[in-house]
């Protein structure tokens, strides 16, 4: 599956081999080990480092639940009659449908998906930049894109990305998208990242947005089991980025209690909520203390692989195969 799609959801591996997550994510571990792939938080890809990056197809089925959800909330930091820049992704994609309902918006983008999601809003201008098409993501990118943002001035920006740690913030795999993403910056006032789960703590190969020029932050809950993400959140927030968390339902909305959800607190148009977010080992207790967690039984002296029963071997195998 990783090699057919370049990047796979650790969802989709419990759904195509029929068991639970924590155990895909155990044979994706000893898979990692033997150089066959490259762990990321929520899925998997081919191995490629820092340069590697998925077309649009294998990222649109990637956290499509968070995406949706960060979408919701990050609209509601929108107010009407306001101009701001919107970067290519996925979920910046699933902004600009929201975008669509918010009258009097001025938009600017170099995504032609953000365009086309905004294409039959009678009420809320397009401006497209120039530039050279860059097929895999459908952006705008090079010295036209570039030109185009000059002297340009809008409220905030929203921007994705292939990464995001508190060490050097937003980064990307392409250089041509990364210096667009810096010219988006330089026209707005205030810079806002939406970026899940998945993507807190990678470290990809240009920098976008450094960590003190980022506002907020809207991202979904980590899963009980991430607590490098959960770090990487605590992190961000001790940097003096506003952590704004999404919480996803059945449908892939807001759920209750999140902030702009259902149930949850309403969220001032223009004003983010300020989420502190604890320490992995304040957040949660796994049974067995320190010693005793998921990733003390991931551990082994003789290798991820020496650990293995008889069936987690065959899972292996089938995933290898896959």
């Amino acid at each position: 599956m990783v090699r057919a799609n370049g990047a796979v959801s650790l969802r989709e591996l419990a759904r195509v081999v029929q068991t639970s997550e924590v155990t895909v994510r155990r044979d994706v571990r000893a898979l990692e080990a033997e150089g066959l792939l490259d762990r990321r938080h929520g899925g998997a890809v081919l191995p490629g480092g820092f340069t590697r990056e998925s077309g649009f197809p294998q990222k649109s089925h990637l956290a499509t639940a968070e995406k949706t959800a960060i979408a919701d909330l990050a609209a509601s930091f929108v107010e009407e009659g306001e101009a701001v820049v919107v970067g290519a992704g996925t979920t910046t994609q699933e902004l600009a449908r929201r975008l669509a309902r918010i009258p009097g918006l001025t938009v600017v983008t170099n995504s032609l998906l953000v365009a086309q999601a905004l294409a039959h809003a009678n009420r809320v201008e397009v401006v497209m930049t120039g530039g050279t098409l860059r097929g895999s993501n459908y952006a705008l990118v090079g010295s036209g894109a570039e030109q185009s943002l000059q002297g340009l001035r809008v409220t905030r920006a929203f921007l994705s990305g292939s990464g995001l740690t508190a060490e050097r913030g937003l980064s990307t795999s392409n250089m041509l998208s990364a210096s667009v993403d810096r010219a988006l910056v330089q026209a707005a006032a205030e810079v806002v990242v939406l970026a899940d789960h998945t993507k807190l703590g990678t470290d990809t190969m240009f920098q976008t947005v450094p960590t003190d020029l980022i506002s907020r932050l809207v991202t979904d809950e980590p899963p009980a089991h991430d607590d490098r993400a959960g770090t990487e959140l605590q992190a961000l927030a001790d940097q003096g980025v506003q952590i704004a968390v999404a919480g996803t339902g059945a449908a892939g909305t807001a759920g209750p209690g999140a902030p702009g959800g259902p149930g949850g607190e309403s969220v001032p148009p223009g004003r983010g909520p300020r989420r502190d977010v604890p320490l992995p080992g304040q957040r949660r207790t796994h049974s067995g203390g320190p010693s005793g967690g998921p990733g003390a039984q991931l551990r082994s002296a003789g290798g991820p692989l020496a650990a293995q029963e008889p069936g987690e071997r065959a899972r292996v195998a089938d995933l290898r195969r896959r």
